[in-house]
């Protein structure tokens, strides 16, 4: 039995998430529904302009991988995670709150730059804008990854943002390649449709010619990525790229494929206040699902309850209660 379930690779950033206004978006000229990639001085710009409204903010250690990760944790899994923060006080900030959700977090030393940050702004109809300045997660290398702590995890899992730049992309290869040698499952998110239409040849580079296990990605992702029009079309591209995969479609629930056959899992009903970390929380369910020997459908039933609650509530966690009583539905036990 390995000592890690999940190992997850990403972005180690700090998210402030905000609630703002379409007229907030338009006048600052943001890119709706997109991660868009911004400097200090223009994230500072924004965030204070959003603070001297007095606007509610929620703040977490984020970053899509690391809510992946955090969420298998909750649910009881085994976690690690390789980042990259800087030593201030947004990178104490990101350490102690991955701890206390029971991640062990490695990197050989902090940063002497500034901690990456990520403005999530949640508008009126729950979608979720991201603004990030990566910061001291742009000088991830492979010594912040743990060969010893990968070798014992039962899953690789790696966010798609990685592939933004090319020292990123390199250690995420290498240690794709690392974890396949000594017979790591592989899995990777796709994360944003945006990071996919620019960066696929640098996505295509860490699947490798022989693909990955799992690949996580919704259905704009898919399509993307395969060049297709429609999910069907999609879905039967992906498989030159992994040999499993999870498309998740929101309120119409998922499509997975588990190597054999195609399974459409419905979605749960609830009303979406805020749709940042729902495709992070599904990959940390299903992945937790998983490890404990369940099929591909249960899966997605639970992934898809896991972030049904997720978007029910402001901002990209759910109370520790709630992954208990999503356990007791499905009555699961560790």
């Amino acid at each position: 039995m390995k000592k890690y379930h999940v190992y997850g690779i990403g972005a180690a950033i700090v998210d402030t998430e905000v609630i703002v206004s379409e007229d907030f978006l338009k006048k600052n000229e943001i890119d709706k529904g997109l991660m868009t990639l911004v400097d200090e001085e223009r994230q500072g710009y924004l965030i204070d302009s959003l603070t001297t409204q007095r606007i509610p903010v929620k703040r977490s250690c984020g970053g899509s991988a690391c809510n992946t990760v955090v969420a298998a944790s909750r649910f009881g899994s085994k976690a690690f995670f390789s980042g990259k923060v800087a030593d201030d006080d947004d990178g104490s900030f990101f350490v102690k709150d991955l701890n206390r959700a029971g991640v062990v977090f490695h990197q050989v030393q902090p940063s002497s730059g500034v901690t990456g940050k990520c403005l999530v702004m949640v508008s009126p109809d729950a979608e979720r804008t991201m603004n990030t300045y990566l910061g001291a997660s742009l000088e991830l290398s492979y010594r912040e990854i743990d060969e010893e702590a990968l070798e014992d995890s039962n899953w690789l899992y790696i966010e798609g943002y990685v592939v933004t730049d090319d020292q990123r992309t390199a250690v995420a290869t290498d240690a794709m390649i690392f974890a396949k040698q000594k017979g790591v499952k592989t899995s990777l998110s796709l994360s944003d449709p945006f990071v996919v239409e620019v960066f696929s040849d640098n996505i295509k580079t860490i699947i490798g010619e022989d693909g990955v296990d799992l690949l996580f990605c919704n259905g704009d992702e898919a399509r993307s990525l395969t060049d297709t029009h429609t999910i069907e079309a999609a879905a039967e591209s992906l498989k030159q790229y992994a040999k499993t995969f999870a498309i998740t479609r929101g309120p119409g629930g998922s499509l997975v494929y588990d190597g054999k056959k195609l399974i459409h899992t419905p979605g749960v009903m609830t009303n979406a206040i805020d749709t940042n970390g729902a495709g992070d929380m599904f990959a940390g369910a299903f992945l937790y699902a998983l490890g404990h020997g369940k099929d591909f459908s249960w899966a997605a039933d639970f992934a898809n309850a896991a972030s049904a609650r997720v978007v029910s509530q402001f901002g990209p966690r759910i109370k520790v209660i709630e992954y208990i009583s999503i356990k007791q539905q499905f009555k699961i036990h560790d």
